[in-house]
């Protein structure tokens, strides 16, 4: 059985705020100076569950968890934690090439890329990016390949060609199957997610990572990168709030309210 899991590394959600530069003009976020990008923690929990469908097979199983990425070759956070966790193997889409794309080109190039490893069972991913929290490309994956899609998952197991999920939503949790191939997005409910291992960890430096460039995957460099997008980013900023707040007075809690009253008629909120 394949399994293949969709990552992302991100800027660290935790930064505080005040570090965030915006270049405008590119309508880029330029990343803080000394501070490595991180898994998207949605991700971590796509990594998880693919570990724990492993571990309920046995040892002597036969899962492969392949982990798929988008980032450059000095960079491969997400590939070198997700390897250190259990994972098997990877493919890496090298940037600059496959870089600014948007929601859709990032699933079409992670469609294809699932498409040219091929006899894939299931797809996970996170059920958004930690970043800019679309939750987009997942389903886009799944509508290129034509397969089932099921999202907010808190539980995925999977027998005979069946993946059976527990799945989030508003007021409480419902039962979702589906047939193999398929593709599941999951939330945070699933549960705490394990620290890789010193053995894994130490194992992870010798696991095969294949790069991959848009030939290897059907594509030309027009249909994988920004060249492709079918939106237009207007403007990237970081909003400022200018908040003005004016006190009250008066002798008497009468006077205060007949004053509040008044302002509030003035910005016709009355």
């Amino acid at each position: 059985m394949k399994i293949v899991v969709c990552v992302k590394q991100i800027q660290n959600p935790e930064i505080p705020a005040a570090q965030f530069r915006i270049d405008e003009e590119a309508k880029v976020l330029i990343p803080v100076s000394g501070l490595s990008p991180v898994l998207s923690p949605f991700d971590e929990q796509a990594i998880e569950a693919a570990l724990r469908i492993r571990d309920r097979a046995g040892e002597n199983s036969d899962i492969e968890i392949t982990v798929v990425t988008i980032a450059s070759k000095g960079s491969r956070t997400a590939i070198k934690g997700a390897l250190a966790l259990g994972a098997d193997n990877a493919v890496l889409l090298n940037e600059p090439t496959f870089d600014g794309s948007g929601g859709y080109v990032t699933a079409r190039n992670l469609a294809e890329t699932i498409r040219a490893i091929g006899d894939v069972d299931l797809i996970l991913t996170g059920r958004q990016a930690a970043d800019g929290d679309a939750g987009v490309v997942g389903l886009g994956i799944a509508e290129i390949l034509d397969i089932p899609a099921i999202t907010f998952a808190c539980d995925v197991q999977t027998d005979e060609g069946v993946v059976t999920v527990k799945r989030v939503l508003q007021d409480g949790i419902e039962t979702v199957e589906a047939d193999l191939p398929a593709l599941v997005t999951i939330s945070n409910e699933l549960g705490k997610v394990r620290h890789a291992s010193m053995r894994e960890t130490m194992r992870a430096a010798k696991k095969p990572v294949k790069e991959w460039m848009p030939e290897d995957i059907g594509l030309d460099d027009n249909q994988v990168s920004s060249k492709a997008m079918r939106h237009e980013l207007q403007r990237l900023y970081i909003p400022v709030n200018d908040i003005e707040c004016e006190f009250i007075d008066g002798d008497t809690p009468a006077e205060i309210a007949a004053t509040l009253a008044q302002h509030m008629r003035q910005a016709n909120l009355i």
